[in-house]
């Protein structure tokens, strides 16, 4: 299904996606491919729920928003994502605006700042939803297998950063969202200690 009438947008949005599908070959750490797809249709579903904003410009930051992040590339002033918005004659000042979307994403970086524009708080409630549930459950264990944190070390995760995105939303459409996912984490994490009871 298009989310443009516009063919042109349509095709910018498939050549995107094309785009990090090259760029996250290899990534399976949760911070990949299958993400960043996941944040562009939670965006989309938000943006479409809310006020009215610009929709390409979410879409397009939601799918670029890990294209820099500097967990897996060494680049500066979001080369990647500038790269591929230069390639399809972006105009330069939507180039910017979606650069700071981007920049608004994450969390680490972020803790407690609001994004300035509805759009970065759109994409930013996006990407903190793919990483509650049984989704955000999925990439703590894949992140910590791959560099070698222990089941332990997940769980402090979710005390440091899962259980604490409920209350961080910004859009209402996600504030609805978080709740279930939140509760899931909880009950999970109930169930865990139950199972990982070692006394006798």
């Amino acid at each position: 299904m298009n989310l443009f009438a516009d063919e042109k947008q349509n095709k910018l949005i498939s050549d995107a996606k094309d785009y990090i599908a090259k760029l996250f070959e290899g990534h399976s750490d949760g911070h990949d491919l299958d993400h960043s797809l996941r944040v562009f249709v939670n965006a989309v579903s938000i943006a479409l729920k809310e006020p009215p904003c610009d929709i390409e410009a979410v879409a397009l930051a939601a799918l670029l928003h890990d294209a820099d992040d500097h967990k897996l590339f060494d680049t500066v002033n979001n080369q990647n994502a500038r790269t591929f918005l230069e390639s399809h004659d972006v105009d330069s000042d939507k180039i910017d605006f979606i650069c700071t979307i981007i920049n608004s994403v994450s969390f680490s970086r972020n803790r407690g700042k609001t994004p300035d524009s509805l759009e970065g708080k759109i994409v930013q409630d996006a990407d903190r939803l793919d990483a509650m549930g049984a989704i955000g459950i999925a990439r703590t264990f894949a992140y910590g297998g791959k560099h070698g944190r222990p089941l332990d070390g997940g769980i402090e995760h979710f005390h440091e950063k899962l259980l604490l995105l409920k209350d961080e939303m910004n859009t209402q459409t996600a504030r609805e969202l978080a709740e279930s996912r939140h509760a899931f984490l909880e009950e999970f994490l109930a169930r865990y200690e139950e199972e990982n009871n070692m006394d006798i």
